[in-house]
């Protein structure tokens, strides 16, 4: 799923796959796979200036790109809702200009073909989804919404 495509290196110039800082499993084991201080290719037009966390979900798996699998349906585990507000607390202490936060859904707006159907097209990012928990991450952690972003993420 996206831990194998993220660990492949796809981007020779920085060493790093397809993926974020780090790594939520749905137990709420976290993992770093690029340290913070490296670009980590995690959503287009942010990873300069940002740190990219991923959290296990099938979401759209096998096929994100499906037009009629474009809601993420899988609820995200209280153990991995923890985990990520306990990282997100951490990295504040670590990085103490880090202010925002946002999703890819609200991030990345380009879209592509759909793979069942190319005369239609589709999201390229819809995570974390409508089952994220937004209001508890926000109220947990001392970040803000990105201003600008789209707030449809929020619920």
């Amino acid at each position: 799923m996206s831990r194998a495509f993220g660990e492949k290196i796809h981007y020779t110039e920085s060493g790093t796959g397809n993926s974020g800082h780090y790594y939520v499993e749905q137990s709420g084991r976290v993992e770093e796979w690029v340290p913070p201080d490296r670009v980590a290719h995690h959503v287009r037009g942010y990873n300069e200036r940002s740190v990219g966390v991923e959290l296990v979900n099938r979401g759209r798996f096998p096929d994100w790109l499906d037009s009629r699998r474009q809601t993420m349906s899988e609820p995200y585990p209280g153990e991995q809702i923890a985990s990520l507000i306990a990282l997100l607390a951490l990295l504040q202490l670590r990085l103490p200009a880090l202010r925002w936060i946002a999703g890819h859904e609200a991030l990345d707006l380009s879209q592509v073909e759909a793979s069942d159907q190319p005369t239609l097209s589709v999201y390229r990012k819809r995570d974390p989804g409508i089952m994220f928990p937004w209001s508890k991450v926000l109220a947990a952690v001392a970040l803000e919404w990105l201003p600008d972003a789209p707030a449809h993420g929020l619920s």
